[in-house]
């Protein structure tokens, strides 16, 4: 609070700057009503010369004919006097633009005092910094939320100065106001933004190292199970590999609410998807909750990773039926939405959007829980009957698809949680009817030398895991354990040593996994390639252009990694075929 309000005290004898031949003198404000980091409320112009107190003449208001009222009641700035000669020191006058702001008439603000512009909501040390200054005559230029007529809460920048007769005894208090909610909310959502990003980024570099240590242990467990004869010891090893699951399911929702998942997004119609999903969503809600559908027709297509809109829906699903516990009406509905004039207010750029809605009718939500409401870990529920990762993983979802998830709600009256995506510049009608077929490693019948990989890892156990399964499989392995060494190997090597590169993503040091890819690449064109990492950040960052986006995830399979390896030792055969030599005279034109 004391950063926020300005107080100085009133002494009408250092009121020097004299105006009108002596018919009034002030006191420069000289700065002194400013923070430290400058006056916000007009950006970098500090107030120097604007008086902070006055001297009058003459006290009088009838005198109202001459242009420096027509100025005050011209002037968008909010203006009023007050008599704190009066009992509860009333408004004495409010000039037009005071009345503009508040919605107030002027026979419904004379003769009151400012107090019935506060609220539920106003803070009581601010009021009570206000009432200290005025009583003791000084100055105070504070933010405080008011409220309007019909309602409506505003942020009022205020300044109060005193107004002293020629003997020195204080006439009026003269207050200024500038609504600056817009501001306000900018610098929140500024500072909300900040901080989601900051725990994004923590968020994804622990699920990165969290994936690591699942993949050593994922991986031995594989190895375990196969050596170790006894139902008893199997069924433990079988709790360890599904709890280590569980875990891996955790990293990815964290790298969903850090917007760090490889995403697959294709034309989808929002309406046949939420269609498709019908039955696992009535699965899901139970009996006791009733699902009704408002989907529209013909809708345009958006670009979205179908499977991860379907989970990020489940979530935001799950959550409306623990909202209501004793049952209730879930409504999903899809719309046409057009941006204008209202897209800078929701972050998005202006043009068409279909948005995809949840409704529910149960407890809802106060305004402080729908701030944190998309926070990871974050969780009105009891106990052990959440992770506070659903919202954070759509939110994140719905971010890197270029759209936003907007919560509406209020205590009692039900949440409304909004999908906006916008539309997809491609409307390809069978964009999403035909998924695309998986490509399956064929298991070549390897009667030449096995072939020779160059593993680079900077985990010496996921290294050394790797190995193992690698080894067990035929293959001859040379490993690094960064991207330079790995590099310094490839160029000391005969050409067509290696058959392939097996590297992981994010490394310490100067070359990363795509770097080092690259160089390879550049070096030996029909070398393959796979990468591997806890998460996307560097393949997100890349694009979908990239030549080589054969990436293996983390935490992995033995059965996932031996495909994966001899699908990209299969898929070498593309890169050498011959191409076509094209003609010399092109293709015809009119």
């Amino acid at each position: 609070m004391s950063e926020d309000v300005r107080q100085t005290e009133a002494d009408p004898d250092a009121a020097t700057d004299i105006e009108g031949g002596g018919q009034s003198r002030g006191r420069p404000a000289e700065g002194l009503l400013d923070s430290g980091r400058g006056d916000e409320t007009f950006g970098d112009s500090r107030g120097l010369n604007h008086w902070r107190e006055s001297v009058i003449s003459h006290p009088g208001l009838d005198e109202r004919g001459n242009v420096f009222f027509a100025a005050i009641e011209m002037t968008r700035m909010p203006m009023i006097l007050t008599d704190p000669n009066q009992p509860d020191n009333p408004i004495a006058f409010a000039n037009k633009a005071f009345l503009d702001l508040t919605g107030y008439e002027e026979s419904e603000v004379l003769g009151r005092n400012c107090r019935f512009l506060q609220g539920a909501n106003t803070d009581r040390e601010a009021v009570a910094a206000l009432r200290e200054t005025v009583n003791a005559g000084g100055s105070i230029a504070l933010e405080i939320l008011n409220y309007k007529r019909d309602g409506t809460p505003f942020w009022n920048a205020v300044f109060i100065g005193p107004v002293f007769d020629q003997q020195g005894k204080l006439a009026y208090q003269f207050a200024s106001q500038l609504d600056v909610t817009r501001r306000r909310n900018s610098e929140q959502s500024f500072r909300q933004a900040q901080k989601m990003e900051s725990i994004g980024q923590l968020t994804a570099g622990l699920a990165h190292d969290f994936n690591n240590l699942l993949q050593v242990v994922n991986g031995n467990l594989e190895l375990l199970s196969s050596c170790v004869d006894g139902e008893r010891a199997k069924r433990y090893i079988d709790n360890a590999r599904t709890a280590a699951d569980r875990g891996a399911k955790l990293t990815r929702q964290l790298l969903a609410f850090a917007r760090k998942t490889r995403l697959s997004p294709k034309p989808t119609d929002l309406s046949h998807l939420v269609s498709d999903f019908v039955d696992v969503i009535e699965s899901s809600l139970g009996s006791q909750v009733q699902l009704q559908l408002n989907l529209r027709r013909r809708l345009p297509r958006v670009m979205v990773d179908g499977e991860q809109l379907e989970m990020a829906l489940l979530n935001v699903l799950m959550n409306a039926r623990d909202a209501m516990p004793g049952g209730g009406l879930v409504t999903v509905a899809t719309s046409h939405v057009h941006l204008n004039g209202d897209s800078a207010a929701r972050q998005l750029p202006e043009g068409d959007y279909v948005a995809l809605e949840v409704r529910d009718e149960g407890e809802g939500m106060t305004s402080d829980v729908i701030e944190r409401a998309t926070e990871p870990f974050f969780t009105t529920k009891t106990q052990g009957k959440g992770t506070g990762l659903g919202l954070a993983m759509a939110s994140g979802f719905v971010q890197q698809s270029r759209g936003r998830l907007e919560i509406e709600s209020a205590p009692g009256a039900g949440a409304t949680l909004r999908f906006l995506f916008p539309v997809a510049r491609d409307q390809d009608e069978d964009g999403d009817e035909r998924a695309p077929e998986r490509q399956v490693a064929v298991i070549e019948n390897r009667s030449r030398d096995a072939e020779h990989l160059l593993v680079v890892e900077d985990s010496a156990e996921v290294l050394e895991l790797a190995i193992e399964i690698l080894e067990a499989a035929g293959y001859r392995v040379t490993t690094a354990e960064s991207g330079e060494i790995a590099l310094r190997i490839f160029e000391k090597a005969q050409p067509g040593t290696f058959d392939l590169l097996f590297t992981d993503l994010v490394m310490p040091g100067g070359i990363n996994g795509l770097m080092l890819a690259d160089k390879v690449r550049e070096q030996d064109p029909e070398i393959g390639i796979l990468l591997t990492t806890g998460y996307n950040e560097e393949l997100v960052i890349a694009g979908p252009d990239r030549p080589h986006k054969d990436v293996l995830g983390k935490p992995y399979r033995r059965s996932e990694l031996l495909d994966r390896v001899r699908q990209a030792l299969n898929n070498r055969a593309h890169l050498s075929e011959a191409r076509r030599i094209p003609s010399d005279y092109g293709s015809a034109e009119a």
